[in-house]
């Protein structure tokens, strides 16, 4: 009887070999593209697009993992702006406090994870449109409030020079500089959303989204679990707002306005509200849009106000054909070429 040769175990791949070949493409270009790329696409365009993504991020989260579609968030982003400016440097000599950065900037993410954890407190004992018409009317009540304080908030003129603090030497506003701060705080924004949506907690915040009662009858705080699911968002919402009143240098109500609050919608719901990577891809497709469509629409004789009309015709566009926007449009697109498919009509060829 021979002796049976041991089995050999089964290598099993390393972690960086499962990430597929396109997100290695992606982490490269974006890694490389101060090379390559002039300082108003870096500034201006990268540098809005990941500040826009974080704070859609945060609204997506809450309507993705936790079914809460909130319109608080870009209100929460401002209130960290404007924290940022009060207690660090600003133009307002007579209102800013001029803490140190190791001790404003926590503040300004303490404060506006609170003020987003007390709308949220509110919000999370509705449901449905019912839970928009809180949010929104709060991030209306916040505009007005901070339009017409000026003890706290300076008013309608709100801050200007509020600059980031030149760390390590660095001029942190400058267009590299910035391109890079922007796209780090984006990098750990989105793989903490990843992370935390595969852990006890997000699993348990899906769980109370699909279905709460039974949630609730295993043992499980719904509504602890929805307030938390707001803290969290806040936080990631007040990074993006830090980081907007850096590139603006200023903060003011117009910031935090109703139609700042719906592009942010707008933004996560074309990008895809229900995987993290989508807010990026709306708030790259909108700044686009923002950024090049009024020179577009001048090139024809048309008035370069009439940009919203595109971003409205293109978000109506990519509702009607794909509710899970951008993102869905290509699963179907990729599913259809897998079976053989028309990726266009779907028909068997």
């Amino acid at each position: 009887m021979s002796i049976a040769e041991p089995r050999k175990a089964a290598v099993q791949p390393m972690w960086f070999e499962k990430i597929p070949a396109g997100w290695w493409a992606l982490v490269l270009i974006l890694l490389t593209m101060p090379a390559w790329a002039n300082d108003f696409v870096l500034f201006q365009v990268m540098g809005w697009t990941f500040i826009l993504g974080m704070i859609a991020l945060s609204l997506m989260f809450l309507a993705g993992y936790g079914g809460m579609v909130s319109l608080i968030q870009m209100s929460v982003a401002a209130m960290a702006g404007y924290m940022v400016a009060i207690f660090g440097n600003s133009g307002m000599g007579e209102i800013s406090m001029g803490l140190p950065w190791w001790l404003y900037l926590p503040i300004a993410v303490a404060i506006a994870a609170l003020f987003g954890t007390l709308v949220g407190a509110l919000a999370v004992r509705t449901e449905g449109i019912y839970t928009i018409m809180i949010t929104l009317a709060i991030a209306a009540a916040f505009f007005y409030f901070t339009r017409q304080n000026y003890t706290i908030f300076n008013g309608y003129s709100g801050f200007n020079l509020v600059v980031p603090p030149p760390l390590f030497g660095v001029d942190w506003r400058a267009p590299m500089p910035f391109y890079y701060l922007t796209l780090g705080c984006a990098a750990i924004c989105y793989l903490v959303v990843v992370y935390v949506s595969r852990s006890p907690f997000g699993l348990s915040l899906q769980g109370v989204r699909d279905n709460p009662r039974r949630m609730a009858a295993l043992g499980f705080n719904v509504t602890a679990h929805r307030v938390a699911a707001y803290t969290f968002a806040s936080v990631i919402a007040a990074i993006g707002g830090i980081l907007l009143a850096w590139q603006n240098a200023q903060i003011a109500p117009g910031t935090a306005g109703i139609p700042a609050v719906i592009d942010i919608l707008v933004i996560a719901v074309v990008g895809g509200i229900t995987r993290p990577i989508g807010p990026f891809i709306g708030a790259l497709i909108y700044v686009l849009l923002r950024t090049f469509s009024p020179d577009v629409l001048l090139a024809f004789g048309l008035s370069g106000e009439r940009f919203k009309l595109l971003i409205g015709l293109g978000f109506l566009a990519i509702v009607f054909f794909s509710p899970d926007g951008v993102l869905g449009l290509w699963e179907r697109w990729r599913n259809r070429r897998a079976r053989g498919q028309d990726p266009l009509t779907g028909e068997d060829p």
